[in-house]
């Protein structure tokens, strides 16, 4: 997710790193919505990605509501955060971890990096995003990873932009297309299990064997895909980047609307709708959580209308719960995918380290 604010949120991660959000709320307020256990401390620790974001009035409602400040320390991409927790299991570095997706979620559970919570008002949340049963993490957000594209070239180009997995492999696509490192980003990894939704674990190989033929270039990460690579985005532009197609999320057209200036009528984006990977983020309570009742009332916080509607348009994700609504520049200029293909989380535990291996040895040597 994440993967979330994709642009602005992680510049301002890099500036900020470890960051008080919520710096308001009594000191002797009420313990929160969870239960009692916990140190007595009124600040609880927020563990994520380097793009979660969210506004300073959201947080300063579940101060008042809770008494509880909320400090964030952010560690990278989700995969690289995700392996900081394994590293420091059971002497956390917080008290909730955000930001472990469906691709990454079994490596978080084998590990037993979180203490099981059924948050409250999960009942509100889509049934389909509930995939553990025991309650050891909770859902908060959905997203839709994506190749987008650069509206401007395929326009000056008189080229149609490519729609499916099968069109990134014609050769009026050639050199093109920037991806991540399936082995260390998560958006890269999502891509990789997308081919294999679509093309099945006896054609996937031989699908990414082709696209490598047509010139896919592979970066470390998102930031550097998105913001250094790809011709379309507004970081590209200024580094003057020559790729104009990039994996990325279906949502990633309303951040470059939203934070131009002036805004344009038009998102200068788009997304090809037939290369989607359906992305679920998670938060839970880390075991060994120095404040247990601070963490439990944060997940019931990041499930309530409140927190949910203020994500899409700070991290650029979908809510989870059933009466959450979504703002106007979201819906005008995201893209909605309604069945994009995926993988069960139970096939990617099962395949998820071998299919990463397969891939790097196809596509990095």
């Amino acid at each position: 997710m994440n993967t979330t604010t994709k642009y602005a949120a992680t510049a301002l991660a890099a500036a900020l790193g470890v960051t008080v959000l919520a710096g308001c709320g009594s000191d002797d307020g009420s313990a929160g919505s969870g239960a009692s256990k916990g140190s007595g401390s009124k600040t609880v620790t927020l563990v994520s990605h380097d793009s979660f974001n969210v506004s300073d009035d959201v947080l300063k409602a579940f101060t008042k509501e809770t008494g509880y400040k909320v400090k964030t320390l952010k560690s990278g991409d989700a995969g690289a955060a995700l392996n900081q927790e394994i590293l420091t299991k059971g002497s956390p570095r917080g008290d909730v971890f955000f930001g472990v997706d469906n691709t990454l979620l079994s490596r978080a559970l084998d590990n037993g990096l979180f203490t099981a919570y059924e948050a409250k008002g999960l009942d509100r949340v889509a049934p389909d995003t509930q995939t553990d049963e025991k309650h050891r993490v909770t859902p908060v957000d959905t997203g839709d990873i994506c190749v987008n594209y650069d509206k401007k070239f395929f326009a000056d180009k008189k080229l149609a932009p490519p729609k499916t997995f099968a069109d990134l492999l014609k050769p009026a696509y050639k050199n093109l297309l920037v991806t991540e490192n399936a082995g260390s980003s998560s958006p890269g990894l999502g891509f990789l299990l997308g081919t294999i939704a679509a093309e099945g674990e006896d054609g996937y190989e031989a699908y990414w064997k082709k696209l490598k033929a047509n010139g896919v270039k592979v970066v470390d990460g998102w930031e550097q895909a998105y913001n250094e690579e790809f011709s379309g985005s507004a970081g590209g532009k200024k580094a003057k980047a020559d790729r104009p197609l990039v994996v990325s999320y279906a949502s990633s057209p309303p951040v470059e609307v939203l934070y131009a200036d002036p805004q344009p009528k038009e998102a200068p984006t788009g997304v090809a709708t037939g290369t989607c990977f359906r992305q679920t983020e998670y938060a839970g309570l880390l075991t060994g959580a120095k404040n247990e009742a601070g963490g439990k009332a944060l997940l019931d916080f990041m499930i309530s209308k409140t927190f949910q509607e203020d994500m899409p348009l700070n991290m650029f994700v979908n809510p989870v719960v059933k009466d959450a609504e979504l703002p106007e520049l979201f819906t005008k200029h995201g893209e909605k995918v309604d069945t994009p293909p995926t993988v069960t989380p139970e096939k990617i535990a099962a395949n998820r380290e071998q299919w990463i291996q397969s891939w790097q040895s196809l596509v990095l040597k």
